[in-house]
Formats: structure tokens, sequence, C-alpha cells
């Protein structure tokens, strides 16, 4: 399980970075990638990268703002070019509208997708859990930001507890068919007799991983509730220490803002996301260690940049 961000400024792409997009990449767990956001260019940045545009199976939209949705048609445009792959379905979660302005863009533009798309629209009355699988719950909430925006939280179901085959060896156990039934709780007996407990191999389940990732906001509890105990929180940081009046103005945050939101929830790892242009590559640095001094662990993500879960 990875993040790979696509674009992380704020507003208008620059030449360091793009508009908002990331990709969660679930390969290895469920081989999807889903994508936060699609702002303007986002399909230039995944040429970029190793993801395979038919691979992402769900897109994830936080608000209306151009910066987070005018790479969308692009995008499905350009994925229904995979010609020599199978053609598969895509689900588009996001505010009231995005259905809206997928369409018209599309029928505008004499688009025709050989794939369809289905809708999840909600709204403030509409909100919680959106998505459950067999392995992936996510939920939605409402953050506060200038338009109806909403922050993601991630949860990963808890895992099959792993076998300890070297256990298995030493009690006498051949490796074979018995190896797999012991592994799916069934108890065995050997030839000799011995009575091979299921439980006595098998280690307790493990807790799935918690991403929480947010669209643009002010610091609101909101923020806090979605990103209890996660192991990751991305989180907008457009502007820096002292401009939390500006920031407030605009519906936005600060890095001491986000670093606040990350200690207050408990989390193990802080991404600041969405940086403002007018923060040049030397500003970077300080942005982050006036964070780390609310919230150690936290890092400035860059656009191509790949964290590992």
């Amino acid at each position: 399980m990875d993040i790979q961000f696509l674009g992380t400024g704020a507003g208008q792409p620059s030449k360091a970075r793009n508009v908002s997009s990331l990709a969660l990449k679930l390969l290895d767990e469920i081989n999807e990638v889903w994508l936060f956001d699609c702002g303007e260019g986002t399909q230039n940045r995944i040429l970029e990268t190793t993801i395979r545009p038919r691979k992402v199976s769900k897109i994830f939209i936080t608000h209306l703002h151009g910066d987070h949705i005018f790479g969308l048609p692009g995008f499905l445009s350009s994925r229904a070019f995979q010609a020599n792959e199978e053609q598969t379905d895509l689900d588009i979660y996001g505010p009231q509208g995005i259905k809206s302005f997928v369409l018209t863009s599309l029928r505008v533009s004499g688009s025709r997708l050989p794939y369809r798309i289905h809708f999840h629209e909600f709204d403030h009355n509409s909100l919680g859990k959106i998505l459950e699988t067999d392995k992936f719950t996510v939920y939605a909430e409402e953050l506060d930001h200038t338009i109806f925006c909403v922050g993601y939280r991630v949860m990963q179901k808890d895992l099959e507890g792993t076998l300890d085959a070297e256990k298995l060896k030493a009690a006498g156990v051949p490796f074979g068919p018995l190896f797999g039934k012991i592994k799916n709780g069934q108890d065995v007996v050997l030839e000799d007799g011995t009575e091979i407990k299921a439980a006595d191999y098998i280690s307790a389940p493990r807790p799935g991983k918690i991403i929480t990732i947010l669209g643009d906001t002010r610091k609101t509890n909101v923020s806090v509730r979605l990103a209890v105990n996660a192991d990751v929180l991305v989180h907008e940081s457009t502007y820096g220490k002292g401009d939390e009046k500006i920031a407030r103005n605009h519906g936005h945050s600060t890095n001491m803002q986000a670093a606040q939101v990350a200690a207050e929830a408990g989390v193990k790892r802080l991404l600041l996301n969405h940086i403002s242009a007018r923060f040049l590559s030397k500003d970077i640095s300080q942005l982050k260690k006036d964070a780390a001094s609310v919230f150690e662990n936290v890092h400035v993500v860059k656009d191509l940049e790949e964290v590992e879960l």
C-alpha cells in the first residue's frame, strides 16, 4: 500500500507543483488504484509514474473547485484509449454536481467512453459511511471550506493472522494440503495421532491501516475526528506560520494548524500537501521545521513522491 502524490500545489500549477491529485495504490491488497481529486494535468503526471489508468477503479473528489476537478474529463477520456486492455467500469464519489460536471464535459466535447461511470453523490445530509467492501471501509465528513468540501477516512479491515510455517514443521506437519487446512483455521490430526490446533499456529489478526485524506479546510474538529489514530494524515498546508488570519479568510489551514490536528488526533505521520506557489524550495524546510515544533513526524510532500504505508 502506497500513496503517490500527482499534484501537491494549491490553486494553480507552478513549475514545481501541479494542482491537487494523489493516488492510493492498493495493488497488493485488491489490485486497484484509488484516485483522490483530479486537478488539471493529472493525466500528464500519471505518465511519469508506473500507474496504469485502467487500474484506477475509484475516484474520490473532495470538492468542486477547479484545481481539484479540471483534470477529470481528460483523464477519463485517456483511460478509454487503453484499447489493448480490458474495459472496466469506474466509480466516482463526490459532492452533488460532480455528475453534471463530468457528463456535461464529455457531452460538449463529443467524448464517448467504452466503460461506465457509476456516480455516488452526497451532500450535507448524506455523509458518513460511503463505501464498504470486504477489505475496506470509507467514511466522508464535511470540512470547513468556502464551498461544500469533505475529508475521507479510509479504513482497511483487520488482516488475517499469519501461519507460523517453521513451528508447524517442527511439530511434524508435512508441507502440503495440511498447511492449507490449518491456515484456514481447521484443526487436523497427523498420521501418528497428534492433534494440531490451528489456533496455536496462526498469529492474532493484524489491525488494518487507516489513511485520512482531507480536502481544503480551516482547522476544525471534524479533521481531528477523521484522523483519530490514523497511520497517515494528508493535510493541506496552503499557508505558513503566522498566516492564520489569511488562512481563515480563504478557507484554508497553515502548517501549524495541520500539525495541531495531527497531534490532537494521535496520528503516526503527517504529510503536508496543497502548498501555495509563494513558498519556494528554500521555504519548504522552514514549513517542516515550524510544523515539527508541534508534531514531530511531519513531511512536506512533493509531486511524484511515493510514500509507503
